[in-house]
């Protein structure tokens, strides 16, 4: 299991964001790509932060009950973010998944710019598709 690398099983698409959006446009990005969770990007796509549902949830409580304007995406991004590199090994990244919060890694290349993302979804995908493939060799093996 160990040849299986994150590259292999990332999400190449994902969505993003950048420091000067509001928070209501990251609101419409979410609820459109129903992603729970982003990395914010500058504009030559090197990482800066991350943003989840969660914390676009709590400032959109917040404002709706002190009916004040909402933050930004600076003012609320997190900016000690987990990421993983493309090369990584699966297993070692769900290791890290069951030992850590971030239910979304941002994969990054050496100069920490954004290649992709990986979740807990695509993991779990990675090691059923290798756990079934396995099977079927060793059924394959015990028919012979």
């Amino acid at each position: 299991m160990e040849s299986l690398k994150v590259q292999e099983y990332m999400n190449h698409y994902p969505v993003t964001f950048t420091e000067n959006m509001s928070v209501e446009e990251a609101v419409l990005r979410f609820l459109k790509t129903k992603q729970i969770g982003g990395p914010v990007i500058d504009e030559n796509y090197k990482l800066l932060g991350f943003i989840s549902e969660g914390d676009v949830l709590a400032i959109m409580l917040e404002s709706l009950y002190f009916n004040e304007h909402v933050a930004m995406i600076k003012d609320i991004m997190r900016k000690d973010v987990l990421s993983v590199k493309p090369y990584a090994s699966i297993i070692e990244l769900g290791q890290s998944m069951r030992e850590n919060k971030p239910k979304v890694y941002p994969v990054i290349d050496d100069d920490d710019n954004l290649l992709g993302t990986i979740s807990r979804n695509e993991v779990l995908q990675a090691c059923y598709q290798h756990g079934r493939a396995r099977l079927s060799i060793e059924k394959e093996h015990a028919a012979v």
